[in-house]
């Protein structure tokens, strides 16, 4: 069968080295010519991709201008347009029939368009875990941008990128040395894989109450310290930037581990947008790490839980990351989430080097706005002098000298001004600056910011209202069962001051920003516990708790 596409003798290529081959790939749809003479009649050809009595069909184009341009969308963007535009008669997943029976409530919400280019693993349109089409095309021109040897398209967000990384360097048994307050989604890729940590604790800032990267000599010390054992690591893997912004010397850090033997995973899901302005820290992938995971939605403009893995070198094995990843994400990807990740590609690349120039310049000027409010304090990289740079892009605002907590700040803020940020801890709130940032937006955050410090004036208070002696969670921590040697031993629920001293039996994560207070096979401490209760008191909300009140936990049976 012969697709309504070549009767244009039109074949479209998607880039160098890839062609649609639409001659040796049928559509799914029925020709109109064939599809009139079942019917035993004929129509008028001006009318062809209109079915009789189906004004909702789309109609095949016909003007080969119109395909040309089709094809000069991204690759990905391009091949998905094309297909929801044939008239095909589809007999096919997902139930909603490219749109035709799309539930009212929510294509009222959205619109139709969603719908039909929600479409499934159709021959025109690739596959994810072998792709020869526009999807390998598309992730060649990604890698290119960012600087891999090879680029995979993640459509289970970062979690997955995280968990396939894990996985793909180390064995059931091997250590990986993190640290403490690394994302949740390597406490499960260690659950998932049977690795044993090597916690590093991170820097940490009472005041501010933030915790910043590891360092390079950290790192070299866990190295030593299972030398010493007569052990090794499968992995090193790091968190650059940190949700706050602060990162770590990548390069120093990937060259000790390259010394080692030891492949670098960089946990950058904050920063997939380094490196395309002369302000911006270097990538990950420019300072030397062989695995990289970006969350592509985050700073950049692809659609949320889609992300990238990027993989350089050759100390990890492709072929065992290939594997991982048909094992770890799902059969049916949303195509929405693919095209998405391809044309937030094609948005950077069209314009580099100076795509962040007006977002950096928005943040510089709303920390110049900021400094200079009375007893607002803005976080930057003195306070954290053993790391080499921050995010222009990510501000953090103190509110201690406010004698606000960053939960009240916040709230106000949300309450009195519109304003949502992005990070609320004890002591600060953080913003998230992006290409979508509005200057009316910055000043509507001033005049809130203002407020606050008159109010705090008005009061006279200038001290931090909340106790003093508030704790680093991870400071006091001794782990007895490895994660997945707790996630599946035997559990019984006790009462939430009966727990301490005992060996947790759940992962709780206070969520933003997802950092695991307790871990499955650690020592429940009473640091961790009054941490933990304190910004459950606050509103935040807890995660992987049983109890989601936190009256009682589960903990391992000796």
């Amino acid at each position: 069968m012969v697709s309504p596409l070549l009767r244009l003798s039109f074949s479209p290529s998607f880039g160098s080295g890839w062609s649609s081959k639409l001659n040796e790939r049928p559509k799914a749809c029925i020709l109109q010519d064939e599809y009139h003479m079942a019917l035993g009649r004929k129509e008028d050809t001006k009318r062809q991709g209109e079915m009789k009595g189906s004004g909702s069909m789309h109609n095949i184009p016909t003007n080969i201008s119109e395909i040309i341009q089709d094809y000069r969308l991204p690759p990905l963007v391009g091949a998905l347009k094309a297909s929801a535009a044939e008239n095909a008669a589809s007999f096919h997943f997902p139930g909603h029939n490219r749109g035709q029976a799309a539930p009212s409530s929510f294509s009222e919400l959205i619109g139709k368009q969603p719908y039909l280019h929600d479409l499934p693993e159709l021959p025109e349109l690739d596959n994810l875990f072998t792709p020869e089409g526009p999807i390998l095309e598309a992730q060649k021109q990604a890698a290119e941008l960012f600087g891999a040897s090879e680029t995979w398209f993640l459509v289970g967000g970062s979690t997955c990128g995280i968990h396939a990384a894990i996985m793909a360097t180390c064995s059931p048994g091997d250590n990986i040395i993190l640290p403490r307050n690394c994302h949740i989604s390597a406490i499960s890729g260690m659950i998932l894989s049977g690795v044993q940590p090597k916690y590093i604790l991170p820097d940490y800032d009472a005041d501010w109450d933030i915790a910043g990267g590891i360092t390079p000599s950290q790192v070299e010390k866990a190295i030593e310290e299972l030398e010493m054992k007569g052990q090794g690591a499968g992995a090193v893997l790091i968190v650059s930037p940190t949700y706050h912004g602060i990162c770590s010397n990548v390069a120093k850090i990937s060259k000790l581990c390259h010394s080692h033997g030891i492949p670098l995973i960089v946990d950058e899901a904050h920063g997939a947008h380094f490196g395309f302005h002369e302000l911006l820290p270097d990538s990950a992938l420019c300072q030397g790490a062989d695995l990289v995971v970006q969350s592509t939605h985050k700073v950049l403009c692809s659609l949320t839980q889609s992300s990238m893995l990027h993989r350089s070198g050759d100390l990890v094995d492709r072929d065992r990351i290939c594997r991982c990843l048909q094992m770890l994400q799902s059969s049916s990807p949303s195509y929405l989430l693919l095209a998405s990740l391809d044309a937030a590609r094609a948005q950077v690349s069209e314009n580099k080097d100076i795509i962040f120039h007006n977002a950096i310049e928005l943040a510089m000027e709303a920390r110049s706005r900021m400094n200079k409010i009375r007893n607002v304090l803005v976080l930057d990289i003195a306070c954290f002098p053993h790391f080499p740079a921050m995010d222009p892009l990510r501000i953090t605002i103190g509110t201690k000298q406010l004698g606000l907590s960053g939960f009240e700040a916040d709230d106000i803020l949300s309450k009195d001004f519109g304003v949502i940020s992005e990070l609320v801890g004890a002591r600060s709130i953080t913003l998230a600056f992006n290409l979508g940032t509005q200057r009316e937006h910055i000043l509507r955050f001033i005049s809130g910011l203002k407020h606050l410090s008159a109010i705090s004036a008005a009061s006279n208070c200038t001290k931090y209202s909340e106790n003093s002696d508030h704790v680093m969670p991870f400071d006091d921590f001794s782990m007895r069962l490895s994660p997945r040697e707790a996630f599946f031993a035997q559990k019984t629920k006790v009462g939430i001051k009966d727990s301490i001293g005992q060996i947790c039996g759940e992962l709780i994560c206070p969520y933003p920003p997802g950092i695991p207070v307790l871990i499955p096979g650690e020592v429940i401490s009473e640091g961790a516990l009054a941490y933990m209760l304190q910004v459950r008191d606050k509103g935040v909300v807890i995660n992987g708790a049983s109890d989601h009140l936190l009256s009682s936990l589960l903990v391992c049976n000796d």
